[in-house]
């Protein structure tokens, strides 16, 4: 079994708080872990549609049974249950009592701050990280095709095939679930454009054009995919250190393998020349950083840094006024044309210093305490 990075975490949090809720996409392993660690707790799912209708239709008799130490698997099913466990965990006063999962994250936190606000101890649980596949075998384009599904690291397992089903699954169940999408071709189609914009500035009217919807519902969809883990909006750095500075957000795809299939790519050699190889090496590279501080339960302040002029900062890292600029380069030889932007950013900020992220294999140390490192190595960053 794969060791969870975010383990210790989880177990810091069930001794900190009264409830502990774990968040992430559907088949990033928040039940694996959560069974893992805490393997004496009753396992109450509500994709079941008999446990389901029990807690909806009685919740105070679905209530006796929750003086147990209890595990709740895709609770944002039965909102009304908040209530009743903020009743439970007022009278019990007990850390780690109830531990809760979720894939919708809108809904959940919705529930949460109605009902268990001040109560619960927050996890968010992506899918594996590189460090945690830890596979010397894999490639980079590996890497960008598979993702980090842990599914897809069973022997054997189709990746295409996995991907294909997990997207019709999303597509026809969650989208259903959240909003009420009637038109479930636009809406596939409207994630396969926002998948040829990865690592992109985010221009809303370009989508609502190409998919023939308003901007109010590019919006709505936008937020959707955003709730659910597909996406996210990486946001550019708020210090005005030149005032042209860009303010829309990039896009970018909770897990690159998600991203591949749905541009179209059929296996992960197409990567080695592919247009999209750059955009994807970014999206992965953020990802691997996003993932290492969610592992922990911390705040992960990152940004992008771009001007009108076209000079650029993939990633800006600001650590309570600690501020680490970021190169991300998916080319596997380090050039001269690597060092530039981090030049540039040195003479308009007065600082040096700064990572070069690349797909190649050595670690090196330049001039003005700039470090070069292989995408792997990015567990202390």
């Amino acid at each position: 079994m794969i060791q969870r990075q975010a383990a210790e975490t989880l177990r810091y949090l069930a001794a900190q708080f009264r409830v502990v809720a774990v968040v992430g996409p559907r088949q990033s392993g928040k039940t694996t872990l959560v069974r893992l660690i805490f393997p004496d707790k009753s396992y109450v799912n509500f994709e079941n549609p008999d446990i389901r209708n029990f807690a909806i239709e009685d919740p105070r008799g679905f209530c006796q049974i929750m003086l147990m130490a209890l595990f709740f698997d895709e609770v944002q099913r039965v909102p009304l249950l908040f209530s009743y466990l903020q009743q439970i965990v007022d009278e019990q006063n007990t850390n780690g009592m109830f531990v809760l999962t979720g894939s919708n994250n809108f809904l959940l936190q919705e529930s949460i701050g109605q009902s268990l606000a001040g109560r619960v101890g927050y996890l968010q649980l992506l899918p594996l990280s590189i460090t945690e596949i830890g596979s010397s075998d894999l490639s980079v384009e590996d890497h960008l095709y598979k993702g980090g599904y842990p599914a897809l690291y069973d022997k054997g397992k189709d990746v295409k095939l996995w991907m294909d089903n997990y997207i019709r699954t999303y597509i026809e169940r969650d989208v259903r679930q959240l909003k009420n999408i009637t038109d479930l071709i636009t809406f596939e189609r409207f994630i396969r454009l926002c998948a040829g914009r990865t690592g992109q500035l985010l221009n809303k009217s370009s989508l609502s054009i190409e998919c023939g919807i308003d901007n109010k519902t590019v919006e709505a969809w936008l937020s959707l995919l955003e709730a659910s883990f597909v996406i996210f909006r990486l946001q550019p750095y708020h210090n005005n250190y030149n005032k042209r500075i860009v303010k829309m957000p990039k896009l970018y795809f909770y897990d690159t393998g998600l991203a591949t299939n749905l541009l179209g790519i059929q296996k992960a050699e197409q990567l080695i020349l592919h247009p999209f190889r750059g955009a994807l090496f970014e999206n992965m590279v953020i990802v691997e950083l996003l993932k290492q501080r969610w592992n922990k339960a911390t705040p992960d302040h990152l940004y992008f840094w771009r001007d009108n002029a076209g000079h650029e900062m993939d990633l800006v890292i600001d650590d309570a006024g600690d501020v680490k600029p970021l190169e991300i380069k998916s080319g596997k030889t380090i050039t001269n044309e690597y060092l530039k932007g981090l030049l540039y950013w040195h003479q308009l900020t007065g600082r040096t210093g700064g990572l070069i992220i690349y797909a190649g294999d050595m670690i090196q140390k330049r001039s003005q305490n700039i470090e070069i490192r292989p995408y792997y190595s990015l567990s202390d960053v």
